[in-house]
């Protein structure tokens, strides 16, 4: 793709439509590069060619059409996007739990920055199908530091994002109750409510939302009008929503007619 930053809004939208037919997919930070515009020009040739049915946007990028509903990042490819949004998220998210919960943590790259910061929380038991959260309170463990949570990792298969589904882990889920539940999600719209492109994991977290007593959604600006294969969950079923402060005026409009509380991080 050639670097030219005085292309025509056409002409940019129609290289970035090859590459991702070429490619299969592309991310937004390596078309601004590429590109030499902004990351909102970037977005918004996304949204436009999305309009028009060519692509659909998935987290940090685009795929096309046929492949956006069923296209699942990896972990590692997913840690990289949003680093900073993330880390405001995990810190306003981590605010809301008291010593002596029983926390449930989905699968996520926000969730598992999250865990980070709940490792000197006293008296606190996590359930979670995350490998990568698992590790991040048994490091702290080795290292003698933190609050030494019980932590409970519910087993299963696992997916390309490392988390743990199936049978088993909707079975562990189901057998307890978790006073909060950290929820980690491939896409929220007020249509298709939450949802992911692996229909497993789709069952897993709604078992999830059923024990919980109170559903906390963690996810970026990015995650708002993105919909995956499976919807688990309805945004009315979420308690409270935790994003960062690059959400538009009109998606958090829209997310507050159907979630009870939306927090904008950083709080305050």
């Amino acid at each position: 793709m050639a670097d030219n930053s005085n292309l025509l809004a056409e002409q940019r939208r129609a290289l970035i439509l090859d590459e991702v037919r070429r490619r299969g997919g592309v991310r937004v930070n390596e078309l601004t590069r590429r590109l030499k515009v902004s990351d909102m020009t970037i977005r918004r040739d996304l949204d436009a060619l999305a309009r028009t049915g060519v692509l659909e946007k998935v987290h940090g990028g685009a795929v096309p059409a046929e492949a956006a509903r069923t296209h699942e990042p990896g972990f590692e490819a997913k840690s990289a996007l949003e680093l900073s949004a993330k880390e405001e998220i995990a810190r306003a998210a981590a605010a809301l739990v008291a010593p002596g919960s029983a926390v449930a943590i989905s699968g996520g790259t926000t969730t598992h920055a999250l865990a980070a910061h709940l490792t000197g929380v006293e008296r606190l038991t996590v359930v979670t199908n995350s490998v990568p959260v698992s590790e991040i309170f048994e490091r702290a463990r080795r290292a003698g530091e933190g609050a030494g949570a019980t932590v409970v990792l519910t087993g299963g298969v696992r997916t390309p994002s490392d988390s743990l589904v199936g049978p088993v882990a909707d079975r562990t889920i189901r057998s307890m109750r978790f006073d909060l539940l950290f929820l980690g999600t491939h896409g929220l719209s007020a249509e298709a409510g939450l949802s992911t492109p692996n229909i497993a994991e789709a069952e897993t977290n709604r078992q999830f939302v059923d024990s919980a007593g109170r559903v906390v959604v963690v996810a970026d600006h990015t995650k708002w009008g993105l919909v995956g294969l499976s919807t688990f969950a309805e945004l009315a079923e979420a308690d409270t929503w935790v994003t960062d402060a690059a959400l538009p005026a009109d998606a958090a409009r829209t997310a507050r007619e159907h979630v009870r509380e939306v927090l904008v991080a950083p709080a305050g």
